[in-house]
């Protein structure tokens, strides 16, 4: 199989993940608006997906913030107003990178409670992101209550697949220095293989 460059390994990657983010989020919106219009809660798989590909690619994250928000806001029949406030709303979540100096990607990645505390961040910025563009246009200021209150199964529903995501070997880790482990180990085996003839 011919090599790929890294770019076009980051590439194919984010393009894999955007599309899952769109169709999971479009799926979910369009099920809460659809079949359960009288639920007051509903689940988004945005928040997760981001979390998972700022740890894979850092800033890349804000193409499934805005990608979900959008997914969201056109399976769900919003209105222009509604999709600034989800697409841009939610790239607030990317402040949860600030974690990434501390307390660092590795313990963010192999510690319970900081994985939490990574997703706890990004759900939080991303519903302050949206009550401060929703204020732009025109909102009250008491609506923070109720991006908080209508999403808590989000978080909650973000923390398990996060937590989950840790188990499989290399999804939830920066992708740089996951090609570089297995550059090492693939190296590793290969000089095992050649001495042990």
């Amino acid at each position: 199989m011919k090599n790929i460059s890294f770019n076009q390994y980051r590439a194919v990657d984010l393009t894999i993940l955007a599309v899952i983010t769109a169709v999971f989020e479009a799926i979910t919106a369009f099920a809460a608006t659809k079949w359960f219009p009288g639920e007051l809660y509903a689940v988004s798989p945005t928040i997760a997906m981001v979390c998972i590909v700022m740890m894979r690619w850092g800033g890349f994250a804000a193409i499934n913030a805005a990608v979900g928000g959008m997914a969201f806001c056109l399976a769900s029949g919003a209105t222009e107003k509604q999709i600034l406030i989800y697409v841009i709303g939610n790239c607030f979540a990317l402040l949860a990178l600030l974690l990434f100096k501390y307390p660092g990607k590795n313990k963010i990645k192999d510690k319970f409670y900081f994985t939490v505390l990574f997703v706890i961040a990004a759900y939080t910025g991303a519903q302050i992101g949206r009550w401060l563009v929703g204020l732009v246009c025109g909102g009250a200021a008491d609506s923070v209550i109720m991006f908080f209150a209508t999403d808590m199964l989000s978080l909650l529903f973000s923390v398990v697949i996060v937590l989950i995501s840790r188990k499989g070997d290399g999804l939830f880790e920066d992708q740089k220095s996951y090609l570089i482990r297995l550059d090492k180990a693939r190296r590793k085996k290969e000089a095992e293989d050649y001495y042990g003839q």
